[in-house]
Protein backbone atom coordinates (compact mmCIF):
# COMPACT_ATOMS: atom_id res chain seq x y z
CA UNK A 1 0.00 0.00 0.00
CA UNK A 2 1.40 3.43 -0.97
CA UNK A 3 0.28 6.90 -0.35
CA UNK A 4 -0.76 8.43 3.20
CA UNK A 5 -3.74 6.79 5.48
CA UNK A 6 -5.24 8.96 8.02
CA UNK A 7 -8.00 7.93 10.91
CA UNK A 8 -9.00 10.20 13.58
CA UNK A 9 -11.28 10.35 16.46
CA UNK A 10 -12.12 12.82 19.10
CA UNK A 11 -11.27 12.37 22.21
CA UNK A 12 -13.93 13.04 24.99
CA UNK A 13 -11.35 12.96 28.34
CA UNK A 14 -9.23 15.71 29.12
CA UNK A 15 -8.42 17.27 25.69
CA UNK A 16 -12.34 18.35 24.92
CA UNK A 17 -14.92 17.36 21.95
CA UNK A 18 -13.54 18.37 19.01
CA UNK A 19 -10.01 17.77 19.32
CA UNK A 20 -8.68 15.16 16.77
CA UNK A 21 -6.66 12.39 17.42
CA UNK A 22 -4.99 11.67 14.27
CA UNK A 23 -2.81 8.39 13.16
CA UNK A 24 -1.25 9.66 10.30
CA UNK A 25 0.12 6.52 7.91
CA UNK A 26 2.50 7.17 5.62
CA UNK A 27 4.64 4.32 3.16
CA UNK A 28 3.47 0.83 3.07
CA UNK A 29 3.24 -2.47 4.75
CA UNK A 30 0.28 -1.94 7.29
CA UNK A 31 -2.38 -4.72 7.35
CA UNK A 32 -5.65 -3.67 9.32
CA UNK A 33 -5.57 -3.06 13.07
CA UNK A 34 -6.15 -6.20 15.39
CA UNK A 35 -4.56 -8.29 12.71
CA UNK A 36 -1.06 -9.85 11.82
CA UNK A 37 0.31 -11.98 9.09
CA UNK A 38 0.64 -15.84 9.20
CA UNK A 39 3.96 -15.55 7.34
CA UNK A 40 6.96 -13.62 7.78
CA UNK A 41 8.09 -11.09 10.41
CA UNK A 42 5.16 -8.11 11.62
CA UNK A 43 5.84 -6.10 14.65
CA UNK A 44 1.85 -5.27 16.46
CA UNK A 45 1.58 -2.16 18.61
CA UNK A 46 -0.48 -3.54 21.91
CA UNK A 47 -0.34 -0.09 23.57
CA UNK A 48 0.94 3.37 22.06
CA UNK A 49 -0.02 5.29 24.95
CA UNK A 50 1.68 7.20 27.56
CA UNK A 51 1.35 6.90 31.45
CA UNK A 52 -1.81 9.61 31.66
CA UNK A 53 -5.00 7.83 31.39
CA UNK A 54 -6.38 10.65 28.96
CA UNK A 55 -5.57 9.48 25.23
CA UNK A 56 -8.22 6.14 25.32
CA UNK A 57 -4.57 3.85 23.97
CA UNK A 58 -3.09 1.47 26.63
CA UNK A 59 0.51 2.22 26.85
CA UNK A 60 3.38 1.06 25.85
CA UNK A 61 4.14 -2.68 24.54
CA UNK A 62 4.54 -4.21 21.37
CA UNK A 63 4.86 -7.81 19.80
CA UNK A 64 7.19 -9.47 17.31
CA UNK A 65 5.40 -11.82 15.65
CA UNK A 66 7.58 -14.52 13.17
CA UNK A 67 5.47 -16.94 11.24
CA UNK A 68 2.53 -16.29 12.74
CA UNK A 69 4.30 -17.23 16.40
CA UNK A 70 4.06 -14.34 19.70
CA UNK A 71 7.91 -14.71 20.07
CA UNK A 72 8.90 -11.69 21.47
CA UNK A 73 7.45 -8.76 24.25
CA UNK A 74 8.88 -5.47 24.70
CA UNK A 75 7.31 -3.69 27.34
CA UNK A 76 4.03 -4.39 29.20
CA UNK A 77 2.18 -1.19 30.74
CA UNK A 78 -1.15 -0.59 31.89
CA UNK A 79 -3.41 -2.15 28.71
CA UNK A 80 -0.74 -4.76 27.55
CA UNK A 81 -2.82 -7.37 29.51
CA UNK A 82 -6.18 -6.63 27.74
CA UNK A 83 -4.46 -6.27 24.13
CA UNK A 84 -2.56 -9.35 24.33
CA UNK A 85 -5.60 -11.17 24.10
CA UNK A 86 -7.41 -9.43 21.64
CA UNK A 87 -4.27 -10.24 19.32
CA UNK A 88 -4.40 -13.65 20.46
CA UNK A 89 -1.14 -14.10 21.51
CA UNK A 90 -0.23 -17.03 23.44
CA UNK A 91 2.47 -16.57 26.32
CA UNK A 92 3.18 -20.27 25.59
CA UNK A 93 4.76 -18.92 22.07
CA UNK A 94 6.86 -16.53 23.88
CA UNK A 95 10.95 -16.60 23.83
CA UNK A 96 11.51 -13.34 25.28
CA UNK A 97 10.46 -10.29 27.18
CA UNK A 98 12.10 -7.07 27.70
CA UNK A 99 11.11 -4.28 29.89
CA UNK A 100 12.93 -1.06 28.96
CA UNK A 101 11.98 0.32 32.46
CA UNK A 102 10.16 0.35 35.23
CA UNK A 103 7.79 3.58 35.36
CA UNK A 104 4.22 1.89 35.54
CA UNK A 105 3.44 3.16 31.73
CA UNK A 106 6.25 0.18 30.39
CA UNK A 107 5.68 -2.27 32.85
CA UNK A 108 2.49 -2.19 35.36
CA UNK A 109 0.78 -5.52 33.20
CA UNK A 110 4.00 -7.93 33.83
CA UNK A 111 2.80 -9.15 36.36
CA UNK A 112 -1.05 -9.84 34.97
CA UNK A 113 0.59 -11.66 32.38
CA UNK A 114 2.46 -13.76 34.41
CA UNK A 115 -0.58 -14.78 35.82
CA UNK A 116 -2.54 -15.65 32.93
CA UNK A 117 0.53 -17.60 31.98
CA UNK A 118 -0.06 -20.02 35.16
CA UNK A 119 -2.98 -21.14 33.49
CA UNK A 120 -1.07 -21.90 29.62
CA UNK A 121 0.73 -25.28 29.68
CA UNK A 122 4.11 -23.43 29.40
CA UNK A 123 6.93 -25.41 31.05
CA UNK A 124 10.05 -24.26 29.24
CA UNK A 125 12.05 -20.76 30.97
CA UNK A 126 11.54 -17.65 29.50
CA UNK A 127 13.86 -14.96 29.29
CA UNK A 128 13.12 -11.32 30.89
CA UNK A 129 15.83 -8.28 29.96
CA UNK A 130 15.96 -5.31 31.52
CA UNK A 131 17.99 -2.54 33.16
CA UNK A 132 20.29 -2.12 35.77
CA UNK A 133 18.84 -0.14 38.48
CA UNK A 134 20.31 3.28 40.74
CA UNK A 135 19.25 4.84 43.79
CA UNK A 136 15.91 5.96 42.92
CA UNK A 137 14.71 3.26 40.59
CA UNK A 138 15.23 -0.59 40.80
CA UNK A 139 16.92 -3.21 38.61
CA UNK A 140 15.20 -6.22 37.00
CA UNK A 141 16.04 -8.18 39.87
CA UNK A 142 14.60 -5.80 42.59
CA UNK A 143 12.16 -5.33 40.58
CA UNK A 144 11.26 -9.59 40.54
CA UNK A 145 12.05 -9.82 44.13
CA UNK A 146 9.48 -6.94 44.78
CA UNK A 147 6.67 -8.52 43.00
CA UNK A 148 7.54 -12.34 43.13
CA UNK A 149 9.79 -13.00 46.11
CA UNK A 150 8.22 -15.61 48.15
CA UNK A 151 8.78 -13.90 51.34
CA UNK A 152 8.13 -10.14 50.86
CA UNK A 153 6.84 -9.76 46.96
CA UNK A 154 3.37 -8.29 46.55
CA UNK A 155 2.65 -11.15 44.40
CA UNK A 156 4.41 -13.93 46.39
CA UNK A 157 1.71 -16.53 45.12
CA UNK A 158 3.54 -16.17 41.84
CA UNK A 159 7.02 -16.57 43.74
CA UNK A 160 7.39 -20.18 41.18
CA UNK A 161 8.54 -17.94 38.57
CA UNK A 162 11.71 -16.97 40.12
CA UNK A 163 13.10 -20.70 40.88
CA UNK A 164 10.29 -22.87 38.59
CA UNK A 165 8.79 -24.12 41.23
CA UNK A 166 4.91 -24.90 41.46
CA UNK A 167 4.80 -25.87 37.95
CA UNK A 168 5.42 -22.64 36.70
CA UNK A 169 8.34 -21.92 34.25
CA UNK A 170 11.43 -20.25 35.52
CA UNK A 171 12.04 -16.29 34.62
CA UNK A 172 15.96 -16.49 33.20
CA UNK A 173 17.03 -12.69 33.94
CA UNK A 174 19.25 -10.53 31.51
CA UNK A 175 20.38 -7.88 33.54
CA UNK A 176 21.86 -4.81 31.26
CA UNK A 177 24.92 -3.17 32.95
CA UNK A 178 24.55 0.79 32.64
CA UNK A 179 28.69 0.69 31.81
CA UNK A 180 28.38 -1.36 28.57
CA UNK A 181 27.84 -0.24 25.17
CA UNK A 182 25.52 -3.25 23.95
CA UNK A 183 24.36 -6.21 25.25
CA UNK A 184 23.65 -9.79 23.62
CA UNK A 185 20.25 -10.29 25.82
CA UNK A 186 18.85 -13.32 23.41
CA UNK A 187 20.29 -15.49 20.75
CA UNK A 188 18.33 -18.58 19.07
CA UNK A 189 19.56 -21.29 17.00
CA UNK A 190 16.61 -20.51 14.71
CA UNK A 191 18.59 -17.48 14.47
CA UNK A 192 16.44 -15.03 16.60
CA UNK A 193 18.79 -12.37 18.34
CA UNK A 194 18.26 -9.31 20.46
CA UNK A 195 20.54 -6.68 21.85
CA UNK A 196 19.62 -3.79 24.57
CA UNK A 197 21.52 -0.31 24.87
CA UNK A 198 20.82 1.94 28.11
CA UNK A 199 19.52 5.17 26.68
CA UNK A 200 18.81 8.71 28.52
CA UNK A 201 16.18 9.13 29.94
CA UNK A 202 16.40 11.35 32.70
CA UNK A 203 17.43 9.81 35.85
CA UNK A 204 15.36 6.89 35.11
CA UNK A 205 17.69 3.67 33.73
CA UNK A 206 15.89 2.73 30.45
CA UNK A 207 17.04 0.37 27.61
CA UNK A 208 16.46 0.06 23.94
CA UNK A 209 16.48 -2.97 22.18
CA UNK A 210 17.24 -4.12 18.93
CA UNK A 211 15.43 -7.37 17.44
CA UNK A 212 17.17 -9.62 14.70
CA UNK A 213 15.11 -12.15 12.67
CA UNK A 214 17.01 -13.85 9.68
CA UNK A 215 18.19 -10.53 7.72
CA UNK A 216 15.14 -8.25 9.53
CA UNK A 217 16.18 -5.51 11.88
CA UNK A 218 13.77 -4.07 14.00
CA UNK A 219 14.39 -1.34 16.64
CA UNK A 220 12.71 0.10 19.77
CA UNK A 221 14.04 3.09 20.71
CA UNK A 222 12.38 3.29 24.01
CA UNK A 223 11.83 6.28 26.28
CA UNK A 224 14.94 8.78 25.49
CA UNK A 225 16.18 12.11 24.85
CA UNK A 226 17.51 11.07 21.82
CA UNK A 227 21.12 12.62 23.25
CA UNK A 228 23.31 9.63 22.78
CA UNK A 229 25.16 9.36 19.92
CA UNK A 230 26.03 5.93 20.36
CA UNK A 231 22.58 4.57 19.65
CA UNK A 232 22.47 6.04 16.19
CA UNK A 233 24.92 3.09 15.28
CA UNK A 234 22.63 0.73 17.36
CA UNK A 235 19.91 1.40 15.13
CA UNK A 236 21.85 1.62 12.20
CA UNK A 237 19.66 0.69 8.94
CA UNK A 238 17.11 -0.82 11.02
CA UNK A 239 13.98 -1.78 8.94
CA UNK A 240 11.66 -0.67 11.29
CA UNK A 241 12.43 2.02 14.21
CA UNK A 242 9.77 3.06 16.78
CA UNK A 243 10.40 6.00 18.18
CA UNK A 244 8.54 7.53 21.01
CA UNK A 245 7.10 11.19 20.86
CA UNK A 246 5.40 12.13 23.98
CA UNK A 247 6.19 16.02 23.76
CA UNK A 248 5.70 18.34 21.06
CA UNK A 249 8.59 20.94 19.66
CA UNK A 250 10.04 23.33 21.88
CA UNK A 251 9.15 22.18 25.37
CA UNK A 252 11.70 22.29 27.73
CA UNK A 253 12.54 21.24 31.60
CA UNK A 254 12.27 17.75 32.68
CA UNK A 255 10.05 16.98 29.64
CA UNK A 256 12.96 17.22 27.38
CA UNK A 257 15.41 15.64 29.34
CA UNK A 258 13.31 12.57 29.42
CA UNK A 259 12.01 12.49 25.90
CA UNK A 260 13.09 13.35 21.88
CA UNK A 261 11.17 16.47 20.68
CA UNK A 262 9.92 15.50 17.29
CA UNK A 263 12.87 17.50 15.38
CA UNK A 264 15.39 14.96 17.12
CA UNK A 265 13.57 12.17 16.38
CA UNK A 266 13.51 12.92 12.67
CA UNK A 267 17.22 13.56 12.82
CA UNK A 268 18.02 10.32 14.48
CA UNK A 269 15.98 8.05 12.36
CA UNK A 270 17.98 10.49 9.09
CA UNK A 271 21.26 9.50 10.61
CA UNK A 272 20.63 5.86 12.01
CA UNK A 273 19.52 5.59 8.05
CA UNK A 274 16.20 3.64 9.25
CA UNK A 275 14.48 2.32 6.13
CA UNK A 276 10.96 2.93 8.03
CA UNK A 277 10.07 4.96 11.13
CA UNK A 278 7.05 4.14 13.63
CA UNK A 279 5.88 6.70 16.27
CA UNK A 280 4.20 5.83 19.31
CA UNK A 281 4.33 6.98 23.09
CA UNK A 282 1.85 9.34 22.46
CA UNK A 283 0.10 12.00 24.74
CA UNK A 284 -2.00 14.72 25.15
CA UNK A 285 0.46 17.14 24.22
CA UNK A 286 2.09 15.57 21.69
CA UNK A 287 -1.32 14.70 20.33
CA UNK A 288 -3.11 17.89 19.99
CA UNK A 289 -0.85 19.24 17.10
CA UNK A 290 0.01 15.78 15.63
CA UNK A 291 0.29 16.57 12.05
CA UNK A 292 2.30 19.34 13.08
CA UNK A 293 4.56 17.61 15.02
CA UNK A 294 4.77 14.72 12.53
CA UNK A 295 5.21 17.70 9.87
CA UNK A 296 8.52 18.38 12.20
CA UNK A 297 10.12 15.04 12.33
CA UNK A 298 9.54 15.13 8.14
CA UNK A 299 11.75 17.68 8.17
CA UNK A 300 14.97 15.60 9.04
CA UNK A 301 13.89 12.03 7.80
CA UNK A 302 12.23 11.68 4.05
CA UNK A 303 11.01 7.74 4.86
CA UNK A 304 8.01 6.60 5.45
CA UNK A 305 6.77 8.03 8.69
CA UNK A 306 3.88 6.43 10.47
CA UNK A 307 1.75 7.36 13.21
CA UNK A 308 0.97 4.48 15.34
CA UNK A 309 -2.39 3.06 17.20
CA UNK A 310 -3.37 0.50 19.39
CA UNK A 311 -3.65 -3.11 17.22
CA UNK A 312 -1.48 -1.42 14.51
CA UNK A 313 0.59 -4.34 12.96
CA UNK A 314 3.66 -3.69 10.09
CA UNK A 315 4.35 -6.42 8.24
CA UNK A 316 8.40 -6.53 7.30
CA UNK A 317 10.87 -7.72 4.53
Amino acid sequence: MTGAETSRRTDTARLGAGLLLACLMLGSGNAAAGSCPGEGIAVQVLGSGGPIADDARASTAYMVWIDGESRVLIDAGSGAFLRFGEIGADFGQLDFIGLSHFHTDHSADFPALLKSGFFSDRSMPLRVAGPSGSDRFPGLDGFLQGLLSAETGAYRYLSGYLDGSGGLPALETVVVPRESDTTRVFDSEDGLVIDAMHVPHGIVPALAFRVRAGETSIVFAGDQNGSKAAFVDFAREADLLVMHMAIPEGIGGAASRLHATPGEIGRVAARAGARKLVLSHFMARSLRDLDGNIDRVRQHYDGPVIAADDLDCFSLP
